[in-house]
């Protein structure tokens, strides 16, 4: 039951009607065995891998919180991260013993892992006490809505949530159900229209790199792109909008990453749930960049490599993290001399044309260091980025060639179309515009004819067919 199913939407309905009828007080045990369920449906030995892990951070969490002596509780703290990733690794990094065991890699086990050392470390350091109801914690950690590919939660703030004091804002509201469902209406357009749309063309080109030319490469390099944007923050506006039917706010995972104006930029847009859990729980005890330039520099590359091995098995993505580290450190390193350039070249600093160079620049930058991401093999990648500069075919965008990797030019032009309107709500959304605020002030009928056109969209232009699994998400897979 994956969250593009219709077992899925059934479900939500379901959980969602069970909910609201239930006394405040039994809510966030019906949303526990709702999760718990939802779970299940990924295999018995997926769910109690995650009940072990659950189990190892609440018990570690009241060890910490009743020790009084820092080193004590720094040597707890210790063993419970190298029991998570312990089972992490394990799972991860050696499925092919663990698949001769019978084991499976669990659907969002990074995810759930990276929550539980995070809580863990919030106990440690007092930012929250630990929590002594396990079923309340194992709520936290189960949530169904974030559980596949997050956000990745903090406790505390999942937890006054879910506290009896907070029952008014869980009641039923016509208003925020509305608002929930466009989220989720956007996310399944993002993701059966666009990126899965994209997806055919991609794994089409990646399946015959050795006779495709550099130029299509460089189209498919572009659209994975936007492929794995449109699929995790599809997937994401799924579960921020059934959260928010609930009346649970989830952390927001995106803030239109492609309009950056730097990697750093990028960063701070792009999965941010991951990049702050780096940030507060490796960067900043490393020392962030409190110990001079040199040290902040070693720490960024120590982080991104993390990130790297975090999303995957090889070389490949190791080399992905290295290189976004080595755009940030080049891009502090040069900074007086891009400050010359600008004034040479008279760029006002908060120029259109400034910031439209420095967002282009970035997305070419992230173009190329994303093959890696994409590409299972290094030297594959390296292949690839040779084929681009080596084997120019401009051509074969306007005579036909563009069209014979599994999309046609019709549906080109359906792509094309969504990916402009995508791009210009990315936009409207960086001016402060509040879409569905205003789809909510309009007629009860404008409302629901854009409802419907959403709906309609969704059915006539979403990839479905022989063949199609609408359960790969990209992100599951980390």
């Amino acid at each position: 039951m994956t969250f593009t199913s219709l077992e899925f939407i059934a479900f939500c309905i379901v959980v969602a009607a069970i909910y609201f009828a239930a006394p405040s007080k039994s809510q966030k045990y019906i949303l526990l065995v709702a999760s718990l369920f939802f779970y299940y449906q990924f295999g018995i030995i997926a769910l109690l891998l995650m009940l072990l892990s659950a189990a190892i951070g609440f018990a570690g969490g009241l060890i910490i919180d009743s020790l009084n002596r820092s080193v004590t509780k720094k040597i707890v703290l210790t063993v419970i991260i190298f029991l998570e990733l312990l089972i992490l690794v394990g799972l991860k990094y050696f499925a092919n013993i663990t698949s001769e065991w019978g084991l499976v890699i669990p659907i969002g086990l990074s995810f759930y892992t990276l929550s539980i050392i995070g809580y863990c470390f919030d106990v440690y350091r007092s930012d929250c006490a630990a929590e002594k109801n396990p079923f309340l914690f194992l709520l936290f950690v189960t949530y169904f809505p974030h559980i596949l590919q997050g956000p990745i939660p903090r406790f505390e703030s999942l937890r006054v949530q879910f506290d009896d004091e907070y029952k008014l804002k869980r009641k039923f509201s016509y208003e925020r159900v509305a608002f929930g469902a466009q989220l989720m209406l956007w996310g399944y357009i993002k993701k059966l229209i666009i990126a899965d749309r994209i997806a055919i063309f991609v794994d089409s080109v990646y399946g015959n790199t050795a006779i495709v030319s550099g130029t299509i490469l460089f189209v498919t390099a572009l659209l994975y792109l936007f492929q794995l944007y449109m699929d995790f923050s599809g997937c994401v506006d799924i579960a921020l909008g059934f959260s928010e039917i609930l009346g649970i706010s989830l952390i927001q995972n995106f803030r239109q990453p492609y309009l950056a104006t730097s990697i750093n930029d990028y960063w701070r847009r792009w999965h941010i749930s991951l990049s702050s859990w780096f940030r507060d729980y490796v960067y900043i005890p490393l020392g962030g960049n409190r110990k001079g330039k040199v040290r902040r520099w070693l720490n960024v590359i120590i982080v991104f490599a993390l990130s790297g091995v975090w999303h995957g098995v090889g070389i490949s993505f190791l080399i992905w993290g290295i290189i976004h580290a080595v755009y940030q450190v080049l891009g502090a390193a040069l900074m007086p001399l891009r400050k010359v350039l600008r004034k040479l070249f008279g760029f006002k600093e908060e120029s259109f044309s400034l910031r439209l160079i420095q967002t282009l620049n970035t997305f070419i930058l992230l173009t190329f260091a994303y093959i890696f991401f994409r590409e299972s093999d290094y030297y594959c990648a390296w292949n690839d980025i040779g084929m681009i500069f080596n084997d120019v075919r401009p051509w074969e965008l306007f005579d036909g060639t563009l069209y014979e990797y599994g999309v046609s030019a019709a549906e080109f032009q359906v792509l094309n179309a969504f990916i402009c309107i995508a791009i210009a709500v990315d936009v409207m959304h960086e001016k402060n515009i509040a879409i569905r605020k205003f789809i909510s002030e309009q007629s009860i009928i404008i409302r629901w004819i854009v409802y419907l056109l959403a709906i309609a969209s969704i059915i006539l232009f979403g990839v479905y067919g022989e063949g199609y699994d609408a359960s790969n998400f990209i992100y599951m897979n980390f």
